[in-house]
């Protein structure tokens, strides 16, 4: 259990739906899908899949040049979300720079489209010449970190976890742990990632790529659904502002959500096969930490990306949990799958779901899989009171997260 609470004072979202967590909202609760069609995909050979979910509502030029020109897509993205989540949080220049507060951010990779222009560049004659001097930090694996402390002034610890679709999760998770310890008195965490082509190829290549829909964008994703065919790619930024109870109630902040509990682990009999039982033991211990029972949760956002693997696995680890006590739903039908970002974009529509006392339908679910029947499904905007959220996130390489959602309560 955190040896000091956890609080959530701040949100910056940047999603296919446009930037701010009322714009998340206002697509999540109207049933709207991000997911749109994306015809460069068809001029690459071997590419199947044509669909994507965009960001949208993004100006990089609210950033200064100078800052500017060390961004690539992705940094863009997390500095107008971490701005947004300070501003929300009521943290100003001084506090930001006091190294009071630090920030834990990552992303999948550095900025691929950087990657491929630098080397489709170089390849033509083998030179440097035309290199410039800033592409470096386009691409280091910290870039949005370091670029989001750079134009916010943040003095603190920088933390720049990286293990794909966990990303934002554990980055949040290990933010909240860092407070817990009294390292610092506030983090600015979540994760960030733009979308290339290579992304939505690598899940191409696996058969794991959404390619029978390409002619009708919105019904895809169709996460726990019978006639799912895979992921669908998406970008964007979530950042959370964290800070200890003390330092929230002694600036008298909004407190929206309180972060009471995570967990992470390994699974090693896999590199690409998610496993029942190792999604099941870090939920456990998720709750554990929480001091929270499985009755006591309300509701558990699920990873769920609409792989037919992904899915069973989670919804059979949920059932050894809570059986068809929790309800489950997915987000990504409606916003595709953000890799290092889905987590903080989910954990942002988790923290209004608490506070707007309701809970979202998994999209484009209209026939439960028998295998994914073992849970119970939203498949409408259910309005209840909502004190407790599990939210789960795994990724490729073995690698689960679980944190538990509390409503705030003095």
């Amino acid at each position: 259990m955190l040896s000091r609470r956890v609080v959530i004072t701040g949100m910056g979202v940047i999603s296919p739906f446009g930037r701010g967590i009322e714009s998340l909202m206002d697509g999540l609760l109207k049933g709207r899908s991000g997911v749109v069609q994306v015809p460069e995909l068809a001029a690459i050979k071997g590419m199947r899949t044509r669909v994507a979910a965009l960001a949208t509502g993004v100006d990089p030029m609210e950033i200064p040049r100078k800052f500017r020109r060390s961004m690539s897509s992705m940094s863009v993205y997390a500095t107008l979300a971490c701005q947004d989540a300070a501003r929300m949080a009521g943290i100003g220049e001084e506090l930001l720079g006091s190294g009071r507060l630090g920030v834990s951010i990552g992303s999948t990779t550095g900025s691929p489209q950087t990657m491929q222009d630098f080397f489709q560049d170089f390849n033509k004659d083998n030179s440097l010449e035309r290199m410039k001097s800033t592409l470096f930090f386009h691409i280091m694996n910290h870039s949005c970190a370091s670029n989001v402390a750079q134009v916010l002034g943040v003095t603190g610890r920088i933390l720049a976890p990286a293990a794909a679709c966990s990303t934002s999760c554990q980055a949040v998770g290990y933010a909240a742990e860092m407070i817990a310890m009294g390292r610092q008195e506030l983090m600015l965490c979540g994760g960030a990632d733009e979308f290339h082509p290579l992304t939505s190829g690598t899940f191409d290549i696996m058969n794991a790529a959404s390619t029978s829909f390409n002619d009708s964008p919105t019904s895809t994703p169709r996460p726990f659904d019978r006639d799912r065919d895979g992921i669908v790619c998406g970008e964007g930024s979530g950042m959370l502002l964290l800070e200890s109870l003390d330092s929230a109630l002694l600036r008298g902040a909004d407190i929206l959500a309180e972060i009471s509990g995570f967990a992470t682990n390994s699974d090693p009999a896999s590199i690409a096969n998610p496993d029942a039982a190792a999604i099941s033991a870090c939920m456990q211990l998720a709750l554990s930490d929480a001091g929270v029972q499985p009755d006591q949760v309300d509701y558990v956002n699920a990873h769920a990306t609409a792989t037919e693997q992904g899915d069973i696995a989670e919804c059979e680890a949920i059932s050894r949990i809570f059986g068809h006590g929790a309800p489950v739903s997915s987000l990504k039908g409606h916003l595709g799958h953000a890799m290092a970002a889905s987590g903080t974009l989910e954990l942002a529509a988790c923290i209004e779901m608490i506070r707007q006392e309701l809970l979202i339908p998994t999209l484009n679910l209209d026939q439960i899989d028998p295998r994914c029947a073992n849970v119970t499904h939203v498949q409408g905007i259910m309005k209840r009171p909502v004190q407790t959220v599990l939210k789960n996130n795994f990724a490729l390489g073995g690698v689960n997260s679980s944190i538990i959602l509390r409503r705030y309560q003095k």
